[in-house]
Parts: structure tokens; C-alpha cells; sequence
């Protein structure tokens, strides 16, 4: 019962939680430090060309769809939680279930989020955009504070990137989790949930107004790039590293 429930026994799931928890960590720490390096200015500045490109394009389309999602309060409701949610409870959900359930594909997702949020950083320190809900002149609401009146805090500023809107890594998690869970779970009903949710998940940033349509496109790029370079770190230990199906259970590092 015990090598069901914990694959490779109880050290390597405490290191395994303490690496992922650490650099998750890690990375909204220092995602919370950039604004006093970056400034603000830059931020609306970005967001700014954002518009313009995507009024260029004729993609901005954001403020409408959230107007038409303002109709609906339980919609709103909706949107906030499940937005406060995907970047917590579930992640944790699903990576405890990959370990699991699907243990020899763990590690390469593991390496494939911590490959993205290293990208993610990156582009917060060069790129800080303003987020939509922070831009009223174009008719955006900020939908998590109407909903649940949470506006930060001190302690919360230190884990929380206001500017942080490009990549969107709502999106760029979604995809990254979804991908692999949608091939390796078997009831029918959970691959549909699963394949359908990084469009839910871009929907959603878009009503409680955190990301641009840009934004999510980039997500899906930052996704792109973080698994060509967990296949890449594979080849160092394919036993270990690899997604692939495998009848037995290899421990991993």
C-alpha cells in the first residue's frame, strides 16, 4: 500500500515538494521585488502598446467581452475564484496527483514549470505590463477586487507582481498542465475537462480583466518553449526525466 501511495517512498516526496514549494516561492518572491526595480511608468507604458498593436490587429476585444460577462454577477463570481484558484489549489491538486498516480511523468513536468517560471521572470524584469483591471480609461473593471474586496496588503505585495501581465502564466500553467494530464487520465469526461481548460482558463483572465489576449498568446509560447526545453533536459536522464508511459516506477533526483 505504502509503494502505491508514494511511489518512490517518503524522501522523495518531501524533496520533491520541497523543490517545487521552494522555487515556487522563490519565483513570486521575486516576481513581488521587480515593481521597486522596474517602476510603473514603463508598466502602463507596455500596456499601452499592447492596445495599440492589438487595435492594429483588431484583437482588442477584451473590453467587450467583459462587459458582456459584467451582466452576470454569478459569472463574475465565478471568474474570480477560479482565477484565484488555478495558480494554487489546483496546481497543487494536479501535481500531487501526477506524483501519484502518474509518477514517471512527474519529473518532467516539474522541470517544464520550472523552466517557464524562470521565462516568466525574465520577461516581468524586461517587458512589466499593466494589467487590463488597472486601466479604467478603456472601460476595464478590476473584477477580483469587486468580487472579493481583496486589494493587497503589505505582506501580500511582497509576493504579488501588479505588472506581471506578459506572459500570462495563468495560461502558460493551464497548458503546461493540461497537455500531459489530458493524454495520461483515462475517464472520458476528465480528458474533455482537460483539454478544454486552458481555454477556460484564457476566458477567464480575460473577464476578471488580469490579462490581455496578448497575454495569453504569450502564455502559450512561454509553455512552448519551457517543454522543448524539459525534452531537452530529458536526454540527460530519460529514465527519469521523460514523458512517457512506463509499467515501472524509476525514482528521480
Amino acid at each position: 500500500m505504502r509503494r502505491r501511495v508514494l511511489p518512490n517512498g517518503w524522501r522523495d516526496l518531501l524533496r520533491q515538494f520541497s523543490l517545487f514549494a521552494g522555487a515556487y516561492l522563490l519565483y513570486r518572491l521575486v516576481e513581488g521585488l521587480l515593481p521597486a526595480r522596474t517602476g510603473t511608468a514603463s508598466a502602463f507604458h507596455h500596456a499601452s502598446q499592447v492596445i495599440s498593436l492589438e487595435r492594429t490587429l483588431h484583437l482588442f476585444v477584451e473590453p467587450s467581452i467583459q462587459a458582456w460577462a459584467a451582466h452576470s454577477h454569478l459569472l463574475l463570481v465565478i471568474a474570480a475564484y477560479v482565477y484565484l484558484n488555478a495558480q494554487t489549489t489546483l496546481i497543487v491538486g494536479a501535481l500531487l496527483y501526477l506524483y501519484i498516480v502518474h509518477n514517471r511523468n512527474y519529473y518532467f513536468v516539474r522541470n517544464m514549470l520550472l523552466v517557464a517560471m524562470m521565462i516568466a521572470l525574465l520577461c516581468y524584469a524586461l517587458y512589466p505590463t499593466a494589467p487590463p483591471r488597472l486601466l479604467p480609461e478603456w472601460g476595464f473593471i478590476d473584477t477580483n477586487n469587486y468580487v472579493t474586496g481583496f486589494t493587497g496588503g503589505t505582506a501580500a505585495n511582497y509576493f504579488v507582481n501588479q505588472y506581471a501581465a506578459i506572459p500570462s502564466m495563468h495560461v502558460a500553467f493551464a497548458i503546461m498542465l493540461a497537455w500531459p494530464l489530458a493524454r495520461l487520465v483515462r475517464v472520458r469526461a476528465a480528458k474533455v475537462f482537460w483539454a478544454l481548460w486552458p481555454l477556460l482558463i484564457s476566458f477567464v483572465t480575460i473577464i476578471t480583466g488580469n490579462h490581455f489576449l496578448l497575454d495569453a498568446v504569450l502564455g502559450l509560447a512561454t509553455a512552448g518553449v519551457a517543454a522543448a526545453v524539459a525534452r531537452r533536459l530529458a536526454v540527460i536522464r530519460p529514465h527519469a526525466w521523460a514523458l512517457e508511459p512506463s509499467r515501472s516506477s524509476v525514482g528521480a533526483a
